[in-house]
């Protein structure tokens, strides 16, 4: 009787630690562009909201309507944050929301692009939210500047981490093409 020949204990070496997806990109990635997809899909459907109730408020006044607002809550319009409520309705009657309508269009349509090429991994989209990205980073490091708070720090910091992993991710595949 012959013994059967022996397996060795040890698995074959995998050429990377890292689990694949099916288009042979670490899972890992896959999931933080599917993240970054839905992040920026929510900041469209945001906009898409806040549009539609703007258009709402078309052919209203709007100081009028925050001044209602206060009286139905029976809030004190000299107070800060009722004054604050009536500051930006004066600020947004100032603004022509005809003009306003097709900016919001394009910002709308460009977030929903981006989430859609993010979600589908393509590099058009990856190069198109870092840039983006990085263009919001110095307002928001002037917002912290101007009000330091919790809430500007973590939005500044999770844009940060947006566009350095996108930046980092382009980097390697831009080193990997020249290789």
């Amino acid at each position: 009787m012959t013994a059967a020949p022996r397996m060795p204990l040890t698995p074959a070496p995998r050429t990377s630690d890292t689990p694949k997806a099916a288009g042979s990109e670490p899972i890992a990635h896959r999931r933080a562009l599917h993240a970054i997809a839905l992040f920026e899909a929510v900041k469209g459907l945001a906009a898409l909201a806040a549009s539609i109730g703007l258009l709402g408020l078309l052919h209203q006044d709007i100081h009028q309507l925050a001044v209602a607002l206060l009286w139905r809550f029976h809030l004190d319009p000299a107070l800060p944050y009722p004054a604050i409520l009536l500051h930006y309705a004066d600020l947004l009657s100032a603004i022509d929301l005809r003009t306003l309508a097709p900016v919001a269009l394009a910002y709308i349509g460009v977030r929903f692009a981006e989430a859609w090429g993010l979600w589908r991994g393509k590099i058009w989209a990856e190069w198109l939210a870092a840039l983006s990205g990085a263009l919001y980073i110095p307002l928001e490091v002037a917002h912290l500047v101007h009000r330091t708070n919790l809430i500007n720090a973590a939005v500044l910091l999770a844009n940060v981490l947006i566009v350095g992993f996108l930046a980092l991710q382009l980097w390697h595949r831009l080193r990997q093409k020249h290789d």
